[in-house]
């Protein structure tokens, strides 16, 4: 093999610097790389609005050991001190005297509910059919934040291809003002073709600004919902075939049963069922149960308090001073039953609040339901839309370059102007713009009608986060019967 120039052999150096960078910087790339299913885990994890919605329902666990506990013993420890000192004077010339009394008291009481009217048995099941529902309002925010993840994502997608496409344009447009300005100066335009390119350029100027605005908007929403910064977002995809339903009829069917919002106003029907069952307990008997017991040691002292010694053991001068001592252990028993007669209209006040409440509930659940079945048609409807709108604006763009690429050959040979090459270019981006878009809302639209069937939840869609289960801290605390530690050690 000869021996390269000396030229040739740097060309062949710098050719490969050229390709070690290029596959540095495409390794470096794919690192950084994003994907859609990369920001709905991050989100699962970090999104604040979804862990306020698992607090709060961890707060709500805590209302069934709290109903519990009206059916289990209250304890408590007494004490008591008291220092009492009196002084008596008495006339003719009868002597005085002082006395000093102290008590000290302890003792332990309990105090057990033995029948109330069946109120604590319906407050559990009350609380119980709150954390359900509680539970079925945090599977509806999931959703809800899952979803409004993926149009972030596929917002900064778009908007950062629509400012890309506003540059190339604008681009097009610098060059079209520089061949409108040869040409005017060999004499082949006119100062008309220069100007109609020049507003062009301005008007793209401002559109790629706006378009620059919006990328760094759609960029904060999507920070705050994820927790990072958008880095090289990887192309987003449509939902799984699995979870979407293929008739509208299946879609809404599916959403009456499996909705968490609707599942969510039963379970808050239930709980407030039980809640007037519980409002009428409190007209009926209630019996209770009371036993203490105390220990109670008590001093008193009498000093004669006279100017006359007198004789005290046989000593004279000495006053004699009395003090008494004594203990007393007590303990008591007592049942307490309470026959409620009249209570100034309050407890029928409150069984009529509670049925209105329930009545309220049982509304709830039409509204919902109604609700429900609107965004499932909404949802469809747009899905419907955006398959047929790709297909349409892909079609669009491919003629109106055919039509850019024809127009400038016939300007080139005299027979159109520069405004209608501008035009032409201006039908092109319009074009790229709308199925920018159409693809945005394909992706978008699947996984909103997968929240409005109820079927978009980390799990279904396999991310790649610890799946929250909400009936571990349930079942932590539930039956608790004292400690003030959280079960995560707080």
């Amino acid at each position: 093999m000869k021996d390269l120039p000396e030229h040739g052999t740097l060309r062949l150096r710098n050719l490969v610097r050229f390709l070690a960078a290029v596959s540095v910087l495409s390794l470096s790339t794919a690192a950084d790389a994003e994907t859609l299913s990369g920001a709905l885990s991050r989100a699962y994890r970090n999104n604040q609005a979804l862990n306020i919605a698992r607090a709060q329902l961890r707060a709500t666990d805590e209302y069934v050991p709290q109903a519990k506990s009206g059916l289990r013993p209250f304890v408590s420890g007494t004490g008591a001190a008291t220092s009492a000192l009196a002084r008596t004077t008495n006339g003719d010339n009868l002597r005085s005297e002082r006395q000093n009394t102290n008590q000290f008291s302890g003792g332990i009481e309990l105090n057990q509910t033995i029948f109330d009217g069946f109120q604590t048995p319906n407050n559990i099941r009350s609380a119980e059919a709150q954390v359900k529902a509680a539970q079925q309002n945090l599977a509806n925010t999931e959703q809800n934040t899952l979803s409004d993840v993926v149009s972030a994502y596929m917002n900064v997608l778009r908007d950062r291809q629509i400012a890309a496409l506003r540059r190339q344009n604008l681009a097009f447009l610098e060059e079209q003002v520089r061949a409108a300005q040869a040409r005017f100066d060999v004499g082949e335009g006119t100062r008309t073709d220069v100007a109609q390119a020049e507003s062009q350029r301005a008007l793209s100027t401002a559109l790629l600004n706006s378009a620059l605005s919006q990328v760094a908007s759609s960029e904060a929403t999507y920070f705050q919902l994820v927790g990072d910064a958008p880095r090289d977002l990887q192309p987003g995809r449509s939902i799984g075939a699995t979870i979407l339903p293929r008739t509208v009829l299946d879609a809404t069917n599916i959403s009456q049963r499996e909705h968490p919002a609707i599942l969510a106003t039963l379970f808050a029907v239930d709980a407030a069922a039980y809640q007037v069952k519980s409002a009428e307990g409190r007209l009926l008997p209630q019996l209770s149960l009371t036993a203490r017991a105390q220990d109670t040691y008590a001093t008193s002292s009498s000093d004669p308090n006279t100017t006359v010694s007198t004789l005290a053991n046989g000593l004279p001068g000495v006053r004699q001073l009395d003090t008494l001592t004594s203990n007393t252990v007590q303990g008591t028993v007592a049942a307490q039953l309470t026959i409620p007669i009249y209570q100034g209209g309050l407890r029928a006040s409150e069984i009529r609040q509670a049925k209105e409440t329930l009545g309220q509930r049982q509304i709830e659940v039409d509204q919902t339901r109604d609700q429900v079945r609107a965004a499932v048609a909404s949802a469809w409807a747009a899905r419907q839309a955006a398959l047929a709108n790709v297909t349409g604006y892909d079609a669009q763009v491919r003629a109106a370059r055919l039509a850019l690429n024809g127009v400038i050959e016939e300007r080139n040979v005299g027979q159109r102007t520069t405004l209608d090459v501008l035009n032409a270019q201006a039908d092109v981006i319009t074009a790229q713009i709308l199925l920018a878009g159409a693809q945005r809302d394909e992706v978008v639209t699947s996984y909103t009608l997968a929240s409005a069937i109820g079927r978009l939840s980390a799990a279904r869609l396999k991310l790649d986060a610890k799946i929250y289960d909400p009936n571990e801290h349930y079942k932590a605390v539930k039956n608790k019967w004292g400690g003030t530690r959280t079960p995560d050690g707080r």
